[in-house]
């Protein structure tokens, strides 16, 4: 699939320049509210993955919520197998979980991205998902990547 059969509701955006040292492939970034909530369309080309990563907030804020909205994508929890996203799954990333997301190898992916507000909102970017850790992944037909 190129960029331009995948068929989604929210604008591809532009190149995800100011948060690329942080993905393995390439991102786009599409800001849909801007000034007002901060929500964003954020597309992964096959195989693009962010790295391992935390959110943090303080008085009950710093929640993450991914809405996928085309293609097919993982996210994980440390500790936790990976879950697999299609259009309509929703995921709430509660504060301090170290966790990534990202496409299948074989699929472009987007998600809108939301942090519930807070003060002290920070994200603590970690390590990457090796090529060998994400590899290890089925793919759509079941086999790995």
């Amino acid at each position: 699939m190129t960029e331009q059969q995948f068929d989604q509701i929210f604008p591809l955006g532009e190149p995800n320049d100011a948060y690329a040292q942080y993905f393995i492939g390439q991102s786009y970034l599409a800001p849909l509210a801007p000034g007002s909530v901060p929500v964003s369309n954020v597309s992964f080309e096959p195989g693009c993955r962010n790295n391992w990563h935390i959110h943090h907030g303080t008085e009950g804020g710093g929640d993450q919520i991914l809405m996928c909205t085309a293609g097919s994508g993982w996210y994980q929890e440390e500790g936790s197998e990976p879950v697999t996203m299609e259009p309509g799954t929703v995921i709430r990333v509660p504060a301090g979980t170290k966790h990534w997301h990202g496409a299948k190898a074989d699929s472009w992916f987007s998600h809108l991205a939301y942090i519930t507000p807070s003060e002290g909102l920070s994200n603590e970017w970690l390590e990457p998902v090796t090529d060998e850790v994400y590899g290890r992944l089925p793919k759509k037909n079941g086999e790995a990547a």
